[in-house]
């Protein structure tokens, strides 16, 4: 039989079927990013091997990938601990998101097409439709996926690589945020002016409405840090 045989192409696994680790990192990220655990709050193995039940390997494993993602600390004499959050570290990484962000939604304007344009607006329905809801990890992956078609269509690959480095404490500081008064309100309209900056083709609105809607995120987390 020829490997071109449709009935083989078939059997192809496009999508191959997340681990038992994945899975266990996926559900401890949000909980961490949530904030079911805060700050400071110790992370025991055994604890954790009996809310998520896999095994300690497992837990090991998970525990040190969110230590390079800057979710947990390993605290002499106590072991993994949530990683505290900083003014100083979110500072940081508000000015590095205003950067990036803001070139990337300009060239994104320069660039964008109908078919981009409609799958923003689609990105853009499901956000607002999830902030209505008061649903943060909806909200979060919306966030991600508008960003993540505007950083593709800019071309900016390694700068998305960057943003995605920081996404778990970008995550974490949106959902303090959005629990603030009105957020869940001026956080996807600010999003929205974007979005229709780059409907515009309009370059210097979109880095514009996107500089706006960082600094005015960045101005809460300081209220809430500082």
């Amino acid at each position: 039989m020829s490997s071109q045989d449709p009935t083989l192409a078939d059997l192809r696994i496009e999508t191959p079927p997340a681990t038992l680790r994945e899975i266990a990192l996926d559900r401890l990220r949000r909980a961490i990013i949530s904030g079911l655990f805060e700050p400071g709050q110790r992370l025991v193995e055994r604890t954790l091997c009996d809310q998520l039940g896999v095994s300690r390997s497992v837990i090991r494993e998970v525990i040190r990938h969110l230590e390079s993602e800057g979710l947990v600390d390993n605290v002499a004499k106590q072991g993994p601990t949530v990683a505290r959050l900083s003014w100083d570290d979110a500072r940081q990484i508000y000015e590095i998101r205003a950067a990036l962000e803001s070139t990337a939604v300009a060239d994104c304007a320069r660039r964008a097409d109908e078919a981009v344009k409609l799958r923003l607006k689609t990105v853009l329905e499901e956000l607002d439709r999830t902030s209505k809801n008061s649903s943060p990890p909806a909200v979060l992956d919306a966030t991600h996926d508008f960003y993540e078609i505007i950083f593709r269509t800019s071309g900016h690959n390694i700068a998305w690589d960057i943003v995605s480095r920081l996404n778990s404490r970008i995550s974490r500081l949106r959902v303090m945020t959005l629990s603030t008064s009105n957020r869940t309100v001026s956080g996807p309209a600010r999003i929205r002016e974007i979005y229709e900056a780059i409907c515009r083709n309009d370059a210097d609105g979109a880095a514009a409405a996107c500089q706006a809607h960082v600094a005015e995120a960045a101005r809460i987390a300081e209220q809430l840090l500082a």
